[in-house]
């Protein structure tokens, strides 16, 4: 159980994601996507996608429904930053993303650590574009910053709570200016936001007002891991839900057969 689990976490960072997870293998399972206008019968296995943010899946059974269903529920979503609608800036010759966080996070956990890119990007012409950095091998990692030991005098003095503040989980995107053909910088005043959106545009096609209809995503860029010597415990990003959506999930395709509503 706990190997396809590890996998599901780790391929399934965002809702989007999940929801694409769970899709696959519910056709791999023999479920078809629900047809309003269809007509079913006992043992009939249908999901219906909603906008791709949350699925729901039903095997039907043979007894009416005022006798009950059997029905399991789970939520997909976890504490992550989310990107605001104009986030690239950039500030002492650093070009950043300017971040709101989702859900209860512990501020001072993101700090420091290796951190992935997930979303989707829609763009004028009303085409989609899927993005995910950080993930894979080769890939660049992003990262919020703190002060150093010798600098952070008043931050230490302060409660945990407060030490890290929802307004400065930015994220570093890079920090080199736009070179022209001829060698020179650019003399464009924000050069290093320019040089980023460059590259943006060249690797999935947007622009920076592309990032008005985003929906993207921060995460940890670590995968599944198994904790301590024994490996009896499980390290990830997600964990804390998933470990409800995923035995949900499972749990109904396992029993699809049992002809009972699910």
């Amino acid at each position: 159980f706990c190997e396809p689990y590890k996998a599901f976490l780790s391929e399934a960072k965002t809702e989007r994601e999940c929801v694409a997870k769970a899709e696959g293998m519910l056709k791999e399972a023999g479920y078809k996507e629900f047809d309003p206008k269809a007509s079913y019968q006992p043992g009939d296995k249908v999901y219906f996608n909603n906008r791709g943010k949350s699925i729901i899946a039903s095997t039907f059974g043979t007894a009416p429904l005022d006798e009950g269903i059997r029905l399991n529920a789970a939520h997909i979503d976890a504490p992550r930053l989310d990107l605001k609608p104009t986030p690239i800036y950039e500030k002492n010759d650093i070009a950043y993303f300017k971040t709101h966080y989702y859900g209860g996070i512990r501020k001072y956990q993101w700090a420091t650590i290796p951190l992935a890119i997930h979303g989707v990007v829609t763009k004028a012409d009303g085409t989609t574009v899927d993005v995910k950095i950080g993930d894979e091998a080769g890939d660049p990692v992003f990262c919020i910053t703190d002060l150093l030991p010798h600098l952070a005098k008043d931050q230490n003095a302060r409660t945990l709570g407060s030490a890290f503040t929802g307004e400065g989980l930015n994220v570093i995107l890079g920090t080199s200016p736009y070179i022209e053909e001829d060698g020179k910088v650019t003399p464009a005043d924000e050069k290093i936001k320019l040089n980023i959106m460059i590259m943006l545009n060249e690797k999935y096609g947007i622009t920076e007002s592309d990032f008005m209809s985003a929906e993207l995503c921060i995460v940890p860029a670590q995968n599944t891991v198994d904790v301590g010597m024994d490996r009896w415990l499980i390290g990830s990003y997600g964990h804390d839900d998933r470990v409800c959506a995923y035995p949900a999930l499972t749990a109904l395709i396992e029993t699809a057969d049992s002809a009972h509503t699910c």
